[in-house]
């Protein structure tokens, strides 16, 4: 695993140098409008043009204790013994505050690889093990998550933040939080990812890498990832018995897992049904109609739309979409339309795909929780219904309100679960070579191999 190099945004860090084998937190922050150049000699933090940073645990202690000090969020004790940091602009307080919402953690390689041997052994051992999976093991795949530091909803929440701060200097006088009308200024904190202003930024002292404009990636050219390869061989191999997934994205599937094994509670993006007979139909392309939508999204916020809709389109009236497809059934006198599988907003889950999930759930003496925040429900019961004691291991870049449960202990004292803040990739790694050890290159070889079978199951339409 190649190490990066990077270097502590914290400007006044006496060791600036960092590398993705240390303890760090990686976070992104909305902007002040006008971006960070007129800021910048000001600011204690080098922070990069799109709002992101990355710190060493520590640093990042330091800030958010001088961010946060004022409302006695920290006890004098979570103070570092190094001086004080003194934040000088109002705003930046404000941005080390809105980052501090979606910071992502990593632990130390050292702490992943004792992770993951002791989830090596809670496989090992478990009788019932179950696999709770979220968008952030798609991530590597080219798939945007939702509440990382830069997903879809995160971003959304972003660029409607508005804060209002001082571009003066915050006051010396320790407590004095009164600063006079005349020095108030209103800053409208955007995701310079919505903004064409930033882009043509003039920031020499900043830092120089652009954002590049993100492309859409059609699903069709979806990969599995190293997660996904190793979830579907310890189902192969026994050691987990079901998979209960909130991806919509087919990966699962096409890594070789068979449905019977798999609860997809939000759909499958290859998959369609007849709304007549239920018939299912898994495809080798996109199934979902978009232009129903977007007609119907346009209409719903602007009154008026310039689409066209397809003639087959039927709005839903939980979700105000049309789940239509455009196909008909292929069951011989069925005729019945196709409609797509995905769950949306106010749609309610298919009954039996929910209850088959809760049934392994119940059975379940080890559910391991990959990439999700485990906060949408009613998806997220599954962890309230696993057997006592409870053996949980989450992985994910930010903390769940579940974390503690990993942390319970047995009558001996022993910590009964694994809580780990790494890439799901990274610490499926190590698992996946603590379970097999020299044989893992074999395994390895064999996700290469299966690459050219992958390419065959996919197709546009």
């Amino acid at each position: 695993m190649d190490t990066l190099e990077m270097i502590c945004c914290l400007k006044s860090c006496a060791c600036r140098s960092l590398n993705s084998c240390d303890k760090r937190v990686e976070v992104k922050s909305a902007l002040p409008r006008g971006g960070l150049y007129q800021f910048r000699d000001s600011f204690i933090v080098h922070w990069k043009k799109n709002g992101e940073a990355v710190f060493h645990q520590k640093c990042w202690d330091r800030l958010l204790y001088a961010s946060q000090k004022r409302k006695q969020k920290f006890s004098k004790c979570d103070a570092t013994s190094d001086e004080p940091l003194q934040i000088q602009m109002e705003c930046e307080k404000e941005m080390i505050c809105s980052a501090s919402e979606t910071a992502e953690m990593y632990d130390a390689k050292a702490t992943i690889v004792e992770a993951a041997k002791k989830i090596a052994n809670l496989l090992k051992s478990s009788n019932h093990c179950v696999i709770f999976t979220g968008a952030g093991i798609s991530t590597s795949a080219g798939l945007g998550d939702f509440r990382g530091k830069g997903g879809k909803w995160t971003e959304q929440d972003r660029e409607a933040i508005t804060i209002q701060s001082a571009s003066a200097p915050i006051p010396n006088a320790p407590g004095d939080d009164s600063i006079g009308e005349s020095k108030k200024a209103k800053y409208n904190l955007r995701s310079v990812s919505s903004s064409k202003e930033a882009s043509s930024e003039q920031q020499p002292e900043m830092d120089d890498d652009d954002d590049s404009v993100e492309e859409e990636i059609e699903y069709e050219a979806l990969r599995p990832t190293y997660t996904h390869e190793a979830i579907q061989w310890l189902i192969e191999s026994d050691y987990v018995k079901h998979l209960v997934s909130q991806n919509c994205d087919g990966l699962h599937i096409l890594s070789g897992i068979p449905s019977s094994k798999i609860s997809e509670l939000h759909g499958n993006v290859f998959v369609e049904r007849c709304e007549k007979c239920d018939a299912r139909y898994e495809r080798s392309f996109y199934v979902c109609d978009d232009v129903a939508d977007i007609y119907l999204e346009e209409l719903e916020d602007f009154g008026k739309t310039n689409v066209i809709p397809p003639k087959f389109m039927l709005k839903c009236r939980k979700c105000g979409l049309s789940h239509r497809t455009g196909r008909m059934c292929e069951t011989k006198g069925c005729n019945g339309y196709l409609r797509d599988t995905i769950i949306n907003f106010k749609d309610n889950l298919e009954e039996d795909i929910i209850d088959t999930a809760f049934s392994a759930a119940k059975s379940c003496d080890l559910l391991i929780c990959l990439g999700t925040t485990l906060t949408v429900n009613p998806a997220a019961g599954v962890v309230d219904l696993i057997k006592r004691p409870h053996r949980m291991v989450i992985c994910n870049r930010q903390s769940t309100k579940r974390d503690r449960v990993c942390l319970g202990r047995d009558k001996n004292g022993q910590q009964l679960g694994v809580r780990v803040y790494a890439d799901c990739d990274i610490l499926m790694k190590h698992v996946m070579s603590s379970m097999l050890g020299e044989a893992v290159k074999d395994f390895e070889s064999n996700i290469l191999a299966k690459k050219k079978k992958y390419d065959a199951l996919r197709k546009s339409e």
